[in-house]
Order: C-alpha cells, then structure tokens, then sequence
C-alpha cells in the first residue's frame, strides 16, 4: 500500500493506467467526461421512472463518488449513480406510476436512507469482522455469475433503447436499430482503430459519431424523428434543482430497506470484476466500500436523491480504455456537480436520441456481463465441477429472465434473484463438500 491515506499517483502517458498512476491533466479531464457520459443514461432514467428529480441525482451521484473516493482512501477506482434495484420497492411503497411525478417522494426518501443505513452497517461488520467471511459466502464461481446477471438482466433495457420502442409503439423501427448498430460500430471502431488517446475514448467519440448520424438521417434527411431543442432553449444555465425532505413510515421501510442486500452483491461484484481487470487484490476495501456506497445513499435520500450503487457502466469503460486511475472519478465526480447544477445542460443531454443510447448501452452493458470471464478464468473456477457449472447456468438464466420473486410485499427483480439463488445454490450443492472443493482465490 502506497504510504499516507491516499495514493501519491504516478504520472503515467501510455499502456495501462493502474489506480494509484494518472494521466496528464487534458487527457484525465477528457476521460472523466466520458465516465459522465457513461453514467448519464442511467443514472437519469432511474429518477424518472420512480418519479424523481434526474437533476438531483445527477448532484448527488458527484457529491456520492467524492464521498466514496474519500472513504475508500482513493484506492478503488468506481462512479456512483442511481441504483435500478430501488425502482420495484419504491413504485410499490409510493404506489407512484412509473415516468409519472411521485406523490409520496418523502415515503421513498425515508425508505431509502433506512436502506442506506442497513448498507453502512454491513460495510462496518466487513470492516470490523474482515472480509473473508463474505468471500466464503461469496466465492468467485458465485461473484462471475452475479457479475454476469448484472450485465444480462441490463440488456433487454439496451435492446428496447436501440430499437426504439416507447409505449405507443412496442414495435419500435428499422431506422432506430440501425442507428444502434452504427452506434455500435463507431464504439469499436475508435476502440480498435484510433490513434493514440482517441482509443481510449471509444464511448465518448462513438457517441458522438451515433448522435451526428442520428442527426444527419433524420434532422436533415427526415428519416427519423427529429431531435427537438426547444427545451435546451428554454432551460437556464444554472439553479438549483428541486430538493425534498424524507418521511420515515415502517411500512416502506419495510419494503426499501432491504435492497440494501442486493447493493451489498452488486457492489461486491464490482469490486470483484475491478480487481480482476487491474490484477490488484482490493478485498480489504470492502468494508470501507460498502460504507461510503451506504453513506453516500444516506445523504443522497436525505435530500431528494436515489440511493446509489457503484456503476457497472463505468466498469465497462474501464475495460475498453484500460484507465483505472482512481484521479478519472474525482474529475467525473466534478463535472457531475457542474452539471447537476445546470438544467440547460441536463435538457441537452436529453437530446440525446434512444437509439444511441441504446447502442452504448449494448456495448457497456455486454462488457459487464464479458468481466464474468475474466473473474472466472484468474481464480481458476472448475467447470468440470457439476456443482460450480449448475450455479452459474441458474444465475444467468434467472438474471437474463428477468426472474421475479415477491416475498412479504418485497419484489426481487432479476439481479436479487440471480443473487440470492447463486448464493443459496452454491452452498446448498457443497454442503458436506470438503474444503478442497472450494475455488480457490489467486496467490497475492
């Protein structure tokens, strides 16, 4: 471990860029807006469908990564956003339409920052008790499956964004999809094929060549519908967005509270599929990670924001740019701020067409679920092993199906499902195994 509390970050201009290195200035501050960009989609359409303000949690998931960056002593590189495992919970506990102004935004809150606390206090048993005890709940034939639910119970999400589906048109069209595919092509294009520090910037760039395309084909050509910029007229270049106050009730704290289960796998998938790209052991920051994600929900509840969850979109720029300087969030942690603070700024972004999104999303969202491999591979997992194989055939299955489960008013959504039955599975199957049988983790 690098001396002090936080890393004294290398200057580092090519190869890959590990968390306690760093880039010139220029080229962490471009990064950083593409980690923005990466997050943006989600981290905004979690707010609308629960009937929030996106301006807000777009604030919070800046004022949520400082907090996590700080906690974590600047030793694991992850982007806070609004977490999707709240939606089902919190539409259930305000009895809120879905893309429809929250009538009980405060139950929500109250829920939320219960759910929050429940979250720090199991990052402070980690970080007390250690974290094997959660390694053995959770080895890495279980973390690569919950890993890959993740990034399979995302893609129907991605597939209804690049085909352009809406509620008067479940068919969607031809012209969105092409748009998806050349969004697609420009990613991994600029991934492969640019020069220099324009490959590390596959997202940003081919974004930005899908938006043009969309432009051009249906602004110009009329093809499509036409992107519409009145409201980034209309919007001011700053003030504040519109802060709410939580109300504690024992029956949606009962029904949000314990999503703070499924944070605790997510996280821990992510920390997991992190540590598999950049080859470094970050285990023993679990506690503390766990704590800041628990924190930074607290505050974020407290008010008017979405509890929030380490970013698996994030994770999937990283493994295309292969830049895991834990500098990239501070910057994207700021621009964030900036930007939550500008609703000109937020009415651009919502410019940006479905068809793109989806693209990106089909790309980022297919790297999460790729990671899996890796996890799989670097801890040596058996799958000879029935047992190992079985675990992991129901988990992606559960996930990629969407599994749901209601258990006392409490809906598991895929990624709970693919959790809790890997978890439970796992063990039920090497129940009375001996201790060989368990994968082992790499020799640090």
């Amino acid at each position: 471990m690098a001396e002090g509390y936080l890393p004294k970050w290398t200057l580092k201009t090519e190869g890959v860029i590990m968390p306690d290195e760093r880039l010139p200035m220029g080229q962490t501050i471009v990064v950083g807006l593409q980690h923005v960009v990466a997050m943006f989609g989600a981290t905004v359409l979690a707010p609308i469908l629960m009937g929030f303000d996106p301006n807000v949690s777009i604030l919070f998931s800046g004022i949520a990564t400082l907090l996590f960056f700080l906690v974590v002593g600047g030793r694991v590189p992850s982007y806070l956003g609004s977490s999707f495992a709240f939606i089902g919970p919190v539409l259930v506990a305000t009895g809120a339409a879905v893309g429809s102004p929250n009538p009980n935004i405060g139950l929500a809150l109250g829920g939320i920052i219960a759910a929050g606390a429940l979250y720090f206090l199991i990052g402070l048993v980690v970080q007390m008790a250690g974290h094997r005890w959660v390694e053995r709940l959770m080895p890495p034939v279980v973390t690569g499956a919950i890993v890959a639910a993740i990034g399979l119970v995302l893609a129907p999400i991605a597939i209804s964004s690049a085909s352009g589906t809406s509620p008067d048109n479940q068919a969607g069209s031809d012209f969105a999809r092409w748009i998806a595919l050349a969004t697609v092509v420009a990613v991994g294009l600029v991934a492969v094929y640019a020069p220099g520090m324009w490959r590390r910037l596959p997202v940003l760039i081919g974004g930005a060549l899908g938006y043009l395309a969309y432009y051009v084909c249906a602004n110009i050509l009329g093809l499509g519908q036409a992107i519409d910029y009145s409201k980034v007229g209309q919007a001011a270049w700053f003030g504040l967005p519109t802060f709410h106050s939580p109300v504690f009730d024992a029956r949606a704290i009962s029904l949000i509270a314990p999503v703070a289960l499924i944070l605790v796998a997510e996280n821990l998938g992510h920390i997991k599929a992190i540590g598999a790209m950049t080859g470094r052991n970050l285990d023993p920051y679990l506690g503390r990670a766990f704590m800041g994600d628990g924190l930074s929900t607290m505050i974020s509840g407290a008010f008017g924001g979405t509890g929030m969850t380490t970013y698996a979109e994030n994770m999937g720029v990283m493994s295309v740019t292969r830049i895991y300087s834990t500098l990239i969030f501070v910057v994207a942690a700021v621009i964030a701020l900036i930007l939550g603070l500008s609703p000109k700024f937020g009415a651009f972004i919502g410019t940006i067409p479905g068809p793109v999104l989806g693209g990106l999303s089909i790309v980022v969202f297919g790297l999460i679920a790729a990671t899996a491999g890796r996890i799989w591979v670097e801890n040596r997992v058996d799958f000879s092993n029935p047992r190992n194989l079985i675990t992991v055939a129901v988990a992606l299955i559960l996930g990629a199906g969407n599994f749901k489960l209601t258990l006392g008013g409490f809906t598991l959504d895929g990624i709970g499902t693919a959790t809790f039955g890997a978890i439970i599975l796992y063990h039920i199957l090497h129940a009375g195994q001996p201790a060989a049988a368990e994968q082992p983790h790499p020799a640090e």
